[in-house]
């Protein structure tokens, strides 16, 4: 059963749940790794409005080299997100399954191979910090385009201020007074989206404490647990996918 639903949560039918769940997943993973990514380079990588507000402020004060450097991870945080679409336009131009687990499956493995390399990351701070801040932003990119996709862009998961104004609208229509009976115009907050936001965040919050700490006490191999929440996400529907390619080759020979 538990293995079926993860599977359900990366599928290509889709439902209100299971776009909740899995956005509450990614939001986890995103909390986490944006404060294991602070306390490793000391600076945010899913946060493209500080960054881009800050390639201003470099480009008007003369720090051209450091404007570069905040160019270059916006670029791969855009990146990432066109690859979770030709991945997911790819997968579903040829029907499978596989269509979201695939972007799933390449965010395991990137989150791997920064967990793996972190011993030398640490050892070589000053060289290939500029490499992990890319590897990063364009992680983030990834993640926030597959359940931007998956939700028509009603969920995102690696930035709060969105989330965040929506929470201060629905609440303000919450405490909204109807004082006359027009029907035509009564407030209503929309009460499940409050939930669903408010939920996205504390799973961003909890996220962030929990990678902050793993990555306090265990150090940049705390990512592989998270990788590994990942994989088992896609890892159903590419199963399903790779069985129906081997299936078919049998036959064709």
């Amino acid at each position: 059963m538990p293995i079926q639903y993860l599977s359900h949560l990366s599928s290509e039918k889709r439902d209100r749940r299971s776009d909740l769940h899995l956005g509450c997943v990614l939001a986890f993973v995103a909390g986490a790794v944006n404060a294991g990514g602070f306390l490793a380079i000391g600076g945010y990588t899913s946060h493209m409005t500080g960054i881009v507000s800050g390639m201003a402020d470099d480009l008007a004060l003369g720090n051209v080299s450091v404007a570069l450097a905040a160019l270059a991870a916006w670029l791969a945080f855009i990146s990432g997100a066109a690859t979770t679409a030709v991945l997911i336009n790819w997968a579903r131009r040829r029907r499978l399954r596989s269509q979201y687990a695939l972007s799933l499956l390449l965010e395991a493995l990137l989150l791997l191979i920064f967990g793996v390399a972190g011993t030398y990351l640490a050892a070589l701070r000053d060289i290939l910090a500029p490499v992990t801040v890319l590897l990063l932003c364009y992680i983030m990119g990834l993640q926030n385009a597959i359940i931007t996709k998956i939700s028509g862009a009603v969920i995102r998961t690696t930035h709060i201020t969105g989330m965040s104004t929506d929470i201060g609208i629905e609440l303000g229509k919450l405490f909204y007074y109807n004082r006359k009976p027009l029907p035509e115009l009564v407030v209503r907050a929309n009460r499940q989206k409050l939930k669903m936001h408010a939920l996205l965040i504390l799973f961003f919050f909890t996220g962030g404490i929990t990678g902050a700490l793993g990555f306090k006490h265990i150090g940049y191999s705390a990512t592989i647990f998270l990788a590994a929440a990942l994989a088992m996400l896609a890892a159903g529907p590419i199963a399903h996918d790779i069985r129906l390619l081997w299936r078919y080759h049998r036959r064709q020979s």
